[in-house]
């Protein structure tokens, strides 16, 4: 579990953190000041990670989604979240997980195991109870986030994807752009200084309609029991186990917090298995050893005790241990302005940075030990580390986005940065992107000198604020590259012998570092025109394309996520293979094969030889039957046999008549329906258009692979 633990604990064992609220009163007590009533001003703006609420913006855990969702069940709710918002006062920003984020890579292959394991008790269930399956079993359809995005930006409510580092983009948002407050579920905001966080598991729409209740997690009173100042919450998060230093490289630190007389101890020592301990017992342990360090400034000294016990690539782990101190100072430092001043949006709307009394947030007094302080929620971050005047880069903070009141084509897209360009002022999205679509001269240098640094100051000693200067190591892009120490999946042994003294007693499994995937290196890929990238840059962080081409054209691959399936059944294909001949014609229109290939034979002609295509190569990570999510597969990209599609440039970009036909023609083509009755208009209503090409396509694909057809 690790860090992502901490959410769970909060649950669990801090329940007085944990204050119902509802959003309507929130919104109507942050229209009072001053201790006078005034008209409403300005809306209560919440942030939303849909990575966290999918089954609440999908509407719950009704049994449909088993068998692929229910659209129209799913545009009822979101129809009626949305009213609610608008009557309540209350807007909404939905940010959707678009970055492939190598780095918590294997993160994504433990969680794509746990949910195959997931797929086979549903699929066994289903089949021996003929009933629903338990609600605790959610799986959701791979499809629903794609429409859950397509749904609100109908119903006109803002909708943005992240592009990198999703967890830090989110965070970056709600501080820099005035959101009052942010709705998910992940102990990476939990434990990042973020002001108001709502839990995304708790929303809640009445059945009328008219109250949309969540919960409040009070981190000043998780803290207090925790007896842990939140300015060490950076050292904390990053001795549980992250995604840069995954707890099972903290397993020999976590066996030896709990020391050889714990009633637990006994467990480290299983045969031929690597065991951690209970993450409620981390947790505790892991708090009491931060809360007696000395000096959180001395990383160093800090790393040094750490992997005292660690065997075997010590000099990595402390790199990771810095790198993810970094990674957590930048995600826990302020936007720098005073929390007390009006800052100025970008476009000429001012904006208040609340207060807990305009908010009228449950704020519960803390009781303070000698030696220790609790701050406010506001002012705890003005005791975070001290890092740089803006931490996120300017390309993850969504700036560069403008507005538009209107679904346009492509081609009228084609340069995104459009200053002058105005949109509806009751669009729901307005309010975020006319806040953030440009920026001040100073506030662009200030931006494009910035880096993200490694910073060791700013922390509490014993109750004061030692006065340090801040080291600057590297920019913390580097966090994502491959480690020291990559190694192939390793089979855990764990010596026999018995207890001996601390030092002996820790196995040599528990130092050695852990990586469950292994990377491949592909060709490198064809060269994409600007104005394409910029285009689908502009679309990917506007939540207007599916994310998986924006990741083909700049980085090359993609991550397919499980899908409910019986692996037992031999006669039918998985979902990825079944599908798979069509993203390789997607991947051919995404390079222009068709017209790279054109050119190698031109020039093979002329040179009286033969030609030399260029062979693109897709990784693909997926986990179906009789393949593990732990290494990707090679993919190769496939032009169209039939007909030269034109380059991809033309394709999105081209204004004419003949330049849309194109467009559905290389749509058709991917699924193998580009026949002439499939081109023509008055054969196929246009709503009927999808479904006969995925027919088509399904029945092909069978039929050419020789798959048997089952009734």
């Amino acid at each position: 579990m690790g860090v992502q633990g901490f959410q769970d604990y909060i649950e669990k064992h801090c329940p007085s953190a944990v204050v119902p609220v509802e959003l309507q009163k929130l919104a109507r007590g942050s229209m009072v000041g001053g201790g006078r009533q005034r008209p409403p001003q300005s809306p209560l703006r919440l942030l939303v990670d849909a990575e966290n609420c999918l089954h609440r913006l999908y509407g719950g855990f009704y049994t449909d989604w088993v068998s692929g969702g229910q659209w129209n069940h799913m545009l009822g709710y979101l129809a009626a979240l949305s009213k609610a918002c608008f009557n309540g006062n209350i807007e909404l920003l939905v940010c959707f997980n678009g970055a492939l984020e190598k780095g918590r890579l294997h993160e994504w292959v433990k969680r794509q195991v746990n949910e195959r394991q997931t797929a086979q008790q549903i699929i066994s269930h289903v089949q021996n109870k003929g009933t629903p399956p338990p609600k605790v079993w959610f799986l959701p359809p791979v499809c629903m986030a794609h429409c859950i995005r397509l749904a609100l930006l109908r119903f006109r409510v803002g909708v943005v994807q992240s592009i990198e580092d999703h967890h830090l983009e989110v965070i970056a948002l709600c501080r820099e752009n005035g959101f009052h407050g942010l709705v998910a579920y992940d102990s990476d905001y939990a434990l990042c200084n973020i002001p108001y966080y709502f839990s995304a598991h708790a929303l809640k729409l009445s059945r009328n309609g008219k109250s949309l209740t969540t919960s409040q997690y009070l981190m000043h009173e998780v803290a207090r029991q925790l007896d842990l100042n939140p300015n060490r919450f950076v050292i904390f998060a990053s001795l549980l186990g992250n995604h840069i230093l995954p707890d099972e490289d903290l397993a020999a630190f976590h066996w030896s917090l709990l020391g050889p007389e714990h009633p637990l101890a006994s467990l480290k020592v299983r045969a031929h298995q690597l065991v951690l301990p209970p993450c409620d017992v981390v947790i505790k342990a892991a708090a009491d050893y931060v809360r007696d360090i000395p000096d959180i400034t001395d990383l160093e000294a800090i790393a040094k005790d750490i992997f005292k016990h660690s065997q075997s690539c010590t000099d990595d782990k402390v790199i990771r241990f810095k790198k993810a101190v970094e990674y957590y100072s930048l995600a826990s430092a302020p936007p720098y302005f005073p929390p007390q001043l009006v800052r100025p949006k970008h476009m000429g709307v001012p904006a208040a940075v609340p207060s807990p009394k305009m908010l009228n947030i449950p704020q519960v007094p803390l009781p303070v030990k000698p030696g220790h302080s609790y701050p406010d929620p506001l002012v705890e971050c003005n005791l975070a580390l001290d890092t740089l005047d803006k931490c996120i880069p300017e390309q993850n903070s969504f700036s560069n986005i403008p507005h538009e009141g209107k679904h346009t084509p492509l081609y009228e897209r084609s340069s995104p940065i459009n200053l002058g360009q105005t949109g509806s002022p009751n669009h729901t999205e307005a309010a975020f992107f006319n806040a953030s679509s440009t920026s001040s001269s100073s506030e662009n240098d200030e931006s494009s000198g910035s880096t993200a640094n490694d910073h060791k100051g700013g922390w509490e000693k014993n109750g004061h604020t030692p006065q340090s200067e801040n080291k600057s190591e590297g920019q913390l892009g580097a966090q994502t590259k491959a480690d020291l120490c990559i190694t192939s999946p390793v089979s855990p042994r764990l010596h026999a012998a018995g207890l001996h003294s601390l030092n002996s007693q820790i196995p040599s499994l528990l130092s050695m570092p852990t990586r469950n995937h292994m990377d491949i290196t592909i060709p490198p890929l064809p060269d994409v025109a600007p104005e394409v990238l910029r285009v689908a840059e502009h679309r990917h962080k506007k939540g207007l394309m599916y994310p998986y081409i924006y990741h083909v054209l700049t980085k090359g691959e993609i991550k397919l996520s499980v899908t409910i399936e019986d692996e037992a059944n031999k006669d039918l294909p998985t979902a990825v293979q079944l599908f798979r001949p069509i993203r390789q014609y997607v991947y051919g229109v995404l390079f222009s094969l068709a017209e790279a290939r054109k050119k190698a034979e031109r020039l093979a002609m002329r040179k009286n030889c033969l030609p030399e295509y260029t062979h693109v190569m897709v990784k693909e990570w997926a986990a179906y039957k009789g393949k593990s999510p732990h290494t990707p597969e090679l993919v190769e990209a496939l032009p169209f046999r039939e007909w030269t599609c034109p380059n991809l440039k033309k394709l999105w970009l081209g204004k004419a008549v003949e330049d849309k036909n194109r467009r559905m023609r290389a749509f058709l083509a991917c699924l193998r329906s580009d026949t002439p009755a499939m081109l023509n208009p008055a054969n196929i209503p246009t709503p009927l258009l999808v479904l006969c090409c995925v027919l088509r396509s399904t029945t092909w694909t069978i039929e050419e692979s020789n798959w048997p057809l089952c009734s």
